[in-house]
């Protein structure tokens, strides 16, 4: 009775399979739509049908599809009775790039082994018939003396060599099984990963009579998306900014992207499309928790929340970019916002592994007229910061992200743009400038503390100085602040801040300073806190 081992009983069940399905056709994926968060494949084939039923499987399908957004189309009158989605465990494609490559090494390193154990196989034979030599010689007495010193400066110079050549290939040997066995634990431990296996679908076809169909497939895989990045490059102050817009696209659906159309959208069909709807909301009072106690530890058993944060909604944002200068990939780029979300079609092709990586790709370049200006928060930092300020962000379609900041060609460093926050002005931060000099110090001869009846009255003021020793004027936003008070216990009293602007809900103070080439000007800000004696203040 034959046995057959697990792998191929099941590449026997896939044969069968494919058999049944009587037709096999690649779906050749023309076009990738990538939301935020998964991705719709559109894939094409051509299929010759007998008159009647007939199945076909479609393999290079991805892996993990959402069936309910499963569509096929057909042409010539071919109807489709049914489809059924298949994973497909068996293939050696479904492994991981990572995986495959430490295969690769397995199997070298193993040929690598059998060529080396031949070696030795063959100075162990020599070895031996060297010893039975000696052993047939040694038993005959007829031997002379020269061909017994014959034998003996064979034996030394042969054996001794091959003796040699045994314990170092037998090393070697050792070394190639523990490097075979670290990479199988790699790949192991690589095939544990989430790496999505692809997959085919089998669909079942009516024709009216005999013909050549045109079908088109397209689906919804989870394992996919894009994240949107910019490139911000300022040549030199004055100059307008040049803001590249770019998106990282990453994509584990099983099967390899090879020359496809890419677009890429803002919408996220995982978010579902259905409109909440409000039940009533019943109040009711506070029950304490029942106390359990259990051999003298006290339980307390409350219902467990899962934690979750609201998404946020994209909001419609209309395309204005006429009043921008559009450079590089621009012209391969449509931007379509007349609908809900915006979407980015890439007319040049592109090559997307199903690796899990990121994979950079361009998307759009403007060039903005933007200010200038330098700002300084010293009571957090003591650097100047120069910022650009950019305005009509909103017509540029863009999302939360970071940016990776380029000033008189050296990277600066990376911000974020969160332009859900942002109204009419964006600040872009091009990095510190150390000509420009900030001290902030406390006036001791001013700082005092004072009991007054039953109160306290603690006085603090600051000296904030600031030097330009640029060889150009420059026009600085110094921000500072004084604090305020949710407790009417504690107030707030003697603020001073002249030539600055107060915001009384924050406490924000801002000084607007325009300084000359080695000008230094000082500006003051002071405040006195009152509070009940015998009470600390917690100074945050």
């Amino acid at each position: 009775m034959k046995s057959y081992s697990l792998a191929a009983m099941s590449a026997l069940l896939l044969w069968a399979y494919s058999t049944k399905a009587g037709l096999r056709e690649k779906a050749n994926i023309e076009q990738a739509t990538v939301f935020l968060n998964g991705a719709e494949l559109l894939s094409s084939a051509k299929v010759t049908l007998p008159q009647g039923e007939s199945e076909v499987l479609f393999t290079n399908i991805a892996g993990d599809v959402n069936q309910q957004s499963l569509s096929i189309s057909t042409s010539n009158n071919v109807a489709v009775q049914s489809s059924t989605f298949q994973n497909n465990y068996l293939s050696n494609d479904n492994l991981s790039p990572k995986a495959k490559a430490i295969k690769d090494s397995i199997e070298l390193m193993q040929v690598t082994r059998s060529e080396t154990d031949n070696g030795l196989a063959v100075t162990k034979e020599q070895i031996s018939v060297i010893q039975g030599n000696r052993k047939v010689s040694g038993d005959n007495n007829g031997l002379s003396v020269a061909e017994l010193d014959k034998l003996l400066t064979l034996i030394n110079a042969r054996l001794g060599k091959l003796l040699d050549d045994k314990q170092r290939t037998e090393k070697k040997l050792a070394k190639i099984d523990e490097h075979i066995a670290q990479l199988n634990k790699q790949l192991a431990e690589e095939q544990k990963r989430s790496y999505q296996p692809g997959g085919q679908l089998l669909v079942k076809f009516y024709a009216p009579v005999a013909t050549t169909a045109d079908v088109r497939l397209s689906y919804v895989v989870p394992n996919a998306g894009w994240r949107p990045t910019y490139d911000l490059r300022v040549d030199k102050i004055n100059a307008p900014v040049k803001l590249y817009y770019k998106a990282n696209v990453y994509q584990n659906s099983g099967v390899k992207w090879d020359n496809v159309k890419l677009v890429l959208s803002t919408g996220n069909p995982s978010e579902g499309a259905q409109a909440p709807v409000l039940n009533p909301w019943y109040l009711a009072f506070y029950v304490p928790p029942q106390i359990y106690r259990e051999s003298s530890v006290t339980a307390y058993k409350t219902p467990l929340i899962a934690p979750g944060a609201p998404r946020a909604k994209m909001e419609d944002i209309k395309n204005s970019a006429d009043e921008y200068t559009i450079s590089g990939m621009d012209e391969y780029v449509n931007v379509d916002n007349s609908g809900i979300n915006t979407s980015f079609d890439i007319e040049l092709p592109y090559n997307v592994p199903s690796d899990g990586q990121q994979h950079l790709v361009s998307i759009k370049s403007y060039e903005l007229p933007a200010t200038y200006r330098y700002y300084a928060v010293p009571k957090q930092d003591h650097d100047a910061f120069l910022q650009a300020q950019v305005t009509k962000w909103e017509d540029l379609d863009l999302l939360p992200a970071t940016t990776n900041i380029f000033y008189e060609g050296s990277y600066v460093g990376q911000g974020y743009a969160d332009v859900r926050n942002v109204k009419d002005t964006m600040n872009f931060s091009l990095g510190r400038d150390k000509k420009i000099v900030v001290k902030r110090e406390i006036d001791k001869t001013k700082r005092s503390v004072k009991t007054i009846g039953t109160n306290v009255k603690e006085t603090f003021v600051y000296t904030i100085s600031v030097r330009n020793t640029r060889k150009e004027a420059i026009s600085l936003t110094l921000v500072d602040q004084v604090p305020v008070s949710n407790d009417k216990d504690i107030e707030i009293e003697d603020k001073e801040y002249k030539g600055g602007t107060l915001d009384e809900t924050t406490g924000e103070v801002k000084w607007l300073l325009d300084l000359k080439p080695n000008e230094t000007e000082q500006v003051k800000i002071g405040y006195t806190i009152k509070y009940p004696k015998g009470k600390t203040v917690v100074m945050r």
